[in-house]
């Protein structure tokens, strides 16, 4: 085919030398990437502009969905016939794989998306075979079509496998809208190939903001760390990864032990026998993946995680087995037909054995992970496991409750939740905030606000302070709750705790006499502030409120102290990366475009809002203008680096020192893409644009973190 002939669009050609085939990331790696901030447009989205899931969701026969999906838990297919005649352990598996990538760190992961659908979730060692999970349930999305999403029905299945199964569950909130293509702006790991370990230094402590311990896994390694069948190890493993997605140790080895009540594990063969994953599979497969040529390669003949056998005598009936059964045995290591390492119980008896998946007068030995041995061999997972052995019910409820934090902890405060099943009862870790006051006089509170005595750059930085905490990756922060004013927020260096507590020391008593929310007279004070600089009234919802202490998880909040935010052009000077990065994560974590982004960073560094020793661009720092854009783009300035993060700039004539920057000034200088939005700030008729433009992006800061509204 000649060049004129040539199809424009690249199909994916295998060769990496061929023309058009190295992407701009590729020939400047080093540069910054925004396409982390314009991904899920809504053109990738099939439903019209007008579509509301949530609004759908609530009309749906909710009965009439739980009972179909308990009829399918025992309608075996030929194409991939149910173990021991009952999909409920395989679809535990997937809805526990769904929503197990979540992290605190960042908020990052979790089921709130249905990313489970696409790469590189969908090909994951660890999710070998949940591809055939997904396509059972095919037909009820179908008769459901748009008023259950795939992210809601991965999760409430494996609800309705447990009930199915006779386990407990302690709920359900719906509500969560489906994506539809990659989340690609997650970080997974720096690692190039499957089940490669990169990502550890020193004694073996875990990069951040990473929780699995190897690429393509959700947890640990069931094998041990690295497939090192220690059980010890494997305890730290364990208790670092599940505490990096936001479970204690007694929540850690409740989830272990009623997830293994359930099921069997797949390794009946080598590794050899099976063929690649989804996102690599030849188009005849239609998406499926790691078909094998193993005998009938299903049911008793499945390889998937390459260990092999059920973990307790009935594996679709909950109860205490897992408990029961790894203390009354000694163990030995062994190995799985697929040369896996797993434990297998000494002289078993009979009727403590399991059977077949296939065949239940054919009885088979029960099995443990070393990661199993570890709630027995670890003296802390010991004690907690003996508990739950001699008390069975608080198993139960532990479980319970521990998987329906696993389901929902990316999902927001509960007044996101939504459907019959979503309990009264509101948890610690779900963040809860009274509600808020919305009957008082805001303009007098205004008033008094104006007449206070704080300056513009307070009202206006502890109003940052406070929202900017948001992420919209799990819905957490913000400033309802004015968790500010608590332990640990009103520590935290980058909230300048003299100032904040100064600012609070004015604002607490307004607050009271008007018989408003602290939360709310943060917020309406920064938009005072603003007021004042711009001269235009800036739009205010009342009706936030004020947490307590004891409403405050400490440790969990701890999460969200930023160590870096270059919209205050904050950055602690012992992190590798560089702050333009940080920054550009932060952004994206408050849900914001680039141009948002940049606009707010021209209006905060007009009033000296952060870091005043650099980024001072304007001789107005009362004034809301586009200061910062017309300066850093004159081209008199000429920057030369004085340290990592700073930078000078000397008159190009003169050689006199003008002003300082950091490197989050400067890339709206040096990149592109920002610059190109920069110079539109900049322009002499954008001065109006500018000021509307940054009081819109300051508002959704604000109230970002207002579902009720």
């Amino acid at each position: 085919m000649n060049n004129e002939m040539k199809c424009p669009v690249d199909h994916g050609s295998k060769s990496q030398h061929s023309i058009g085939a190295m992407s701009n990331n590729q020939w400047w790696p080093d540069q910054l990437n925004l396409d982390i901030l314009h991904q899920n447009d809504k053109k990738s989205n099939p439903y019209n502009d007008g579509f509301n899931y949530r609004e759908e969701f609530k009309t749906i026969d909710y009965e009439g969905l739980k009972k179909d999906l308990h009829n399918l838990m025992t309608d075996s297919q030929d194409w991939w016939p149910a173990d021991y005649g009952h999909y409920g352990p395989f679809f535990i598996r997937m809805t526990w794989h769904a929503a197990g990538t979540y992290r605190t760190s960042d908020g990052r992961g979790g089921g709130g998306t249905g990313a489970q659908r696409f790469a590189p979730l969908n090909s994951w060692p660890d999710n070998g075979n949940l591809d055939k999970a997904r396509r059972l349930l095919w037909p009820i999305k179908k008769k459901y079509g748009k008023k259950i999403s795939w992210a809601d029905l991965l999760i409430l299945t494996g609800n309705v496998a447990i009930e199915s199964m006779g386990g407990k569950t302690f709920g359900f909130g719906g509500g969560r809208p489906d994506i539809w293509g990659p989340e690609k702006d997650i970080f997974w790991g720096k690692e190039n190939e499957w089940l490669a370990n990169n990502r550890y230094t020193g004694d073996r402590e875990l990069d951040m903001p990473l929780a699995a311990v190897q690429m393509g896994l959700i947890y640990v390694n069931p094998q041990g760390p690295d497939e090192n069948p220690d059980p010890l190890l494997s305890a730290r493993d364990i208790r670092e990864t599940f505490g990096r997605m936001a479970m204690n140790d007694y929540e850690t080895v409740a989830l272990t032990a009623g997830g293994h009540t359930f099921g069997k594990a797949h390794g009946a063969a080598s590794e050899d026998h099976k063929g690649i994953e989804p996102e690599g599979s030849e188009i005849e497969e239609m998406g499926f993946g790691w078909t094998s040529d193993f005998k009938s390669g299903y049911g008793r003949d499945t390889i998937t995680s390459g260990i092999e056998g059920p973990w307790t005598a009935n594996p679709t009936k909950w109860d205490n087995g897992y408990f029961e059964t790894l203390y009354k045995y000694e163990w030995e290591l062994k190995k799985s037909p697929a040369g896996a390492h797993q434990w297998h119980p000494i002289n078993q008896l009979p009727e403590d054995m399991a059977p077949d998946p296939e065949d239940p007068s054919i009885k088979v030995h029960t099995i443990m992970t070393t990661a199993d041995m570890a709630m027995r061999m670890d003296p802390e997972y010991d004690k907690i496991s003996r508990h739950f052995l001699e008390n069975p019910d608080e198993l139960s409820d532990a479980f319970a409750r521990a998987w329906y934090k696993l389901l929902h902890r990316d999902m927001g405060p509960k007044n996101r939740y939504l459907g019959p099943e979503v309990p009264n009862e509101e948890l610690i870790w779900q963040d809860p905030v009274p509600k808020g006051n919305q009957d008082y006089d805001i303009d007098d509170i205004k008033s008094k606000i104006r007449q206070s005595g704080l300056s513009i750059q307070e009202m206006v930085e502890t109003a940052w302070a406070s929202a900017s905490t948001y992420r919209h990756t799990d819905m957490r922060g913000g400033a309802n709750g004015a968790r500010i004013r608590l332990s640990p927020q009103k520590d935290w260096e980058v909230n300048k705790p003299e100032q904040l507590n100064k600012v609070l020391s004015v604002l607490e008593p307004i607050a009271e006499q008007s018989g408003s929310s602290v939360a709310d007279i943060i917020v309406l004070a920064g938009n005072v502030g603003i007021e004042m600089a711009s001269g235009k009234e800036v739009p205010f919802h009342p009706g936030r409120g004020d947490a307590s202490q004891e409403q405050t998880d400490e440790h969990s909040f701890s999460v969200l102290e930023p160590f870096s935010d270059g919209f205050r052009n904050y950055h602690k000077n012992n992190f590798n990366i560089n702050s333009e990065k940080m920054f550009l994560d932060k952004a994206h974590l408050l849900g914001l475009s680039a141009p948002e982004m940049t606009v707010l960073v021209g209006g905060l560094r007009s009033l000296k809002i952060g870091n005043n020793d650099i980024g001072n661009f304007t001789d107005e720092p009362n004034k809301l203008s586009n200061d910062f854009f017309i300066n850093l783009l004159d081209m008199n300035i000429k920057w030369q680096p004085t340290g990592r993060n700073s930078y000078n700039g000397k008159h190009r004539s003169t050689g006199e020192d003008v002003r300082t920057a950091s490197r989050v000034d400067l890339v709206f200088g040096s990149n592109s893409q920002l610059r190109a939005i920069a110079e539109v700030y900049a322009e002499d008729d954008s001065k109006d644009k500018f000021i509307t433009d940054f009081i819109n992006a300051w508002n959704k800061v604000m109230n970002a973190d207002r579902f009720d509204i």
